[in-house]
């Protein structure tokens, strides 16, 4: 149904202070007028990110594993990166996080969808693409921190969507990658 979409609303910002200045992202505290009164609401301003899908010529999904810190897991992920550098296009974004994480460029590329991942608690902006046409390309990026030790494995599309169905997978972008990807798949193989 083409009219089922979200709406964007503009409410009066009454304040708006700072509340946490990080690295990273800041932490913000907006009291807005909303209906008969007003709420105060704090949520974390996040500059976005692309990640990306990436599906080799046998059906594989180009996945990292790595520590995140606040649900102290190594998780399996997709390679993505922040929108960090001035004026650079998510798609851009996208193609630099896939040769600076796991070495590989991409001939095709596909937008698959943009989310909000935490529409309650931050203002991130994820963009997802599907890149195809996967070629191994020599870099000399130095990955630290949790970069240092990540794994990186190809795994086949269906037992990704697997371990998302079953629980084993939790990221949730993985998750709304490997989701989309399949489904632009199956209507490609429908069509064809």
């Amino acid at each position: 149904m083409e009219s089922l979409r979200d709406e964007r609303v503009d409410l009066e910002v009454v304040s708006t202070d700072l509340v946490y200045e990080g690295a990273v992202w800041d932490v913000r505290s907006d009291t807005v007028r909303y209906g008969d009164g007003e709420m105060t609401r704090q949520y974390v301003e996040h500059p976005g990110a692309a990640a990306v899908v990436a599906i080799d010529d046998e059906g594989r999904v180009v996945l990292i594993q790595q520590y995140r810190h606040p649900i102290k897991e190594r998780d399996w992920e997709i390679p993505a990166g922040l929108l960090d550098v001035a004026g650079e296009p998510p798609l851009e974004t996208a193609k630099r996080e896939l040769t600076e994480e796991v070495d590989l460029e991409a001939d095709r590329w596909q937008h698959l969808l943009s989310m909000h991942t935490t529409p309650g608690g931050n203002d991130e902006v994820v963009h997802l693409f599907l890149a195809r046409g996967l070629r191994e390309v020599e870099t000399d990026y130095e990955r630290e921190h949790e970069e240092s030790d990540m794994r990186v494995e190809r795994v086949p599309l269906d037992d990704v969507i697997d371990g998302v169905i079953a629980g084993r997978l939790r990221n949730g972008i993985l998750a709304a990658g490997a989701l989309a990807a399949a489904e632009v798949l199956r209507r490609e193989a429908a069509s064809a």
